[in-house]
């Protein structure tokens, strides 16, 4: 009877084994070219409707990123001169639990052509033009994700293929760096493609596209529903509505990106007290504190060469110092890209309790795309995590951490107050106007949060110093600003 098991046991081995090669051989990468006609193609457009999700903006650690209305989308490429260009009209889907400033449609225009990335928008007088320095990766991705870019790039990297079950698994490594892996189902279509890319925070990152109810579409088979996810949640949702073969053109690169000739990174000083110093240039700020025997850092953000420009700018301000600290308000990417670089440097990650293990399981990832210093130095990250009122001091000077109870922008948020000094340090809660600026209709409501918070916990503020935006405001223009949630105009 044992024998008989065993040498069932086998047959259905090989059984099974054979079903898998009846299915490879069903479904091949040269099959997949001939239905998805990939000879024929040398670029493609394809429009729709669905769903966006902003990548690294998650309310909270571990919730899926913010979701958004797409009432227009339009992804143009052309896949012999690697570029496309992808039109977006979206707005932020109103979340009855989640208060919000009111939707504005946002029309994105955003392009890439080879190792060039840009964005176009309708300035006054004429084309607004910024580098995407930072998206190319991303970008690129989307262009050999579709299923006729996959094949093609598949055929032109010399693709490895293997039966599964179900159909057979082709992979490649596109530029000597990036691995493509997708799967190629028995009708010969390309069911999904997974893809690496880097990121600051969570470094080497998934981004999976998966397509089904593949339709003709003018004559190109394509499929009617396409979802992309990105760091474990959805980045797209679209039904494909129209498709277009051989009519887009190569993107023209305009002459202030194709020079290549990008701003350094610069990071002003402006001393607000004595020891505390406000750390400006572009988009993102920080503050640095000096105390008796050591510096702490307010905010570390956007990435290692932000991070990088700051701790030599503190250096060069407050010499002889090591940074021991570095409070983070929030876990958004672009306010936490830079942590892992003071984390090399040396400081201790000050952030609400919620964020730590999200950080931990970030940092832990594989770093091998764009190695960092802490890729490369592997230091172990230390926290001092806090969920309610939280003090560093060096006997001298109070640094006061709180919470930002009930603000919807994040649920893990916080503020830092210098008692001795009556100076507030925030972002994302409250971005003062540009100078004559007219006051909002309807005020934010996370302003209007930021302002109760500074009420219920006392705090004598004379200073706000906001990490975005024009600088240095009063706890009147805050006031100011909020005013019209007291007179209803």
């Amino acid at each position: 009877m044992h024998w008989l098991i065993k040498r069932a046991g086998r047959a259905l081995a090989m059984f099974t084994l054979s079903a898998v090669a009846l299915a490879a051989q069903a479904a091949s990468l040269e099959g997949a070219a001939q239905i998805l006609g990939v000879k024929q193609i040398q670029s493609i457009e394809f429009s729709g409707a669905g769903r966006w999700f902003q990548f690294g903006q998650a309310p909270a650690p571990n919730l899926p990123w913010p979701q958004f209305d797409v009432s227009r989308y339009v992804a143009s490429i052309d896949y012999d001169n690697a570029s496309a260009r992808v039109q977006i009209s979206r707005l932020q889907t109103i979340e009855p639990d989640r208060a919000r400033p009111a939707p504005v449609e946002q029309k994105v225009d955003q392009y890439v052509s080879g190792n060039l990335a840009w964005n176009q928008g309708d300035a006054p007088a004429a084309v607004s033009v910024t580098p995407q320095v930072a998206a190319v990766e991303e970008r690129a991705a989307e262009i050999w994700a579709t299923p006729q870019g996959f094949v093609k790039a598949a055929l032109a990297n010399r693709a490895k293929s293997k039966p599964v079950k179900g159909g057979v698994e082709v992979s490649f490594t596109l530029a000597g760096k990036y691995r493509y892996v997708g799967f190629i189902n028995e009708q010969d279509r390309v069911e999904r493609v997974r893809t690496w890319i880097d990121n600051p925070v969570l470094g080497d990152t998934l981004v999976e596209t998966s397509f089904d109810a593949y339709a003709n579409c003018g004559g190109v088979s394509f499929p009617s529903h396409i979802v992309r996810t990105q760091g474990g949640f959805r980045v797209l949702d679209i039904a494909v509505g129209e498709v277009t073969a051989n009519s887009t053109p190569a993107q023209k690169v305009p002459d202030a990106v194709a020079q290549g000739v990008l701003p350094p990174v610069t990071v002003s000083v402006n001393k607000l007290a004595e020891g505390v110093y406000y750390l400006t240039g572009g988009t993102h700020h920080s503050v640095a504190i000096e105390q008796r025997d050591h510096i702490v850092l307010l905010e570390a953000p956007l990435n290692e060469a932000r991070s990088l420009a700051v701790i030599d700018k503190i250096k060069e301000t407050i010499p002889g110092k090591r940074i021991k600290y570095v409070v983070n308000t929030h876990a958004h990417f672009d306010h936490s890209g830079g942590l892992r670089t003071l984390v090399d440097e040396g400081a201790i990650v000050v952030t609400h309790q919620a964020n730590v293990a999200y950080y931990k399981a970030a940092w832990s990832n594989a770093h091998a795309l764009s190695p960092d210093r802490l890729a490369k130095s592997r230091k172990v990250a230390r926290f001092d995590a806090f969920n309610s009122k939280h003090v560093l001091s060096d006997g001298r000077r109070k640094i006061e951490i709180y919470p930002i109870v009930g603000n919807t922008h994040n649920d893990a948020f916080a503020l830092i107050y210098l008692p001795a000094e009556k100076i507030l340090v925030e972002v994302d809660a409250y971005t003062p106007l540009a100078a004559n600026a007219q006051l909002p209709a309807t005020p934010n409501p996370y302003a209007v949060n930021l302002e109760d918070n500074i009420d219920q916990l006392k705090l004598n503020v004379e200073q706000i110093v906001a990490l975005h935006g024009p600088g240095v405001v009063k706890l009147s223009d805050l006031r100011a600003y909020n005013a019209s949630r007291v007179t209803g105009n």
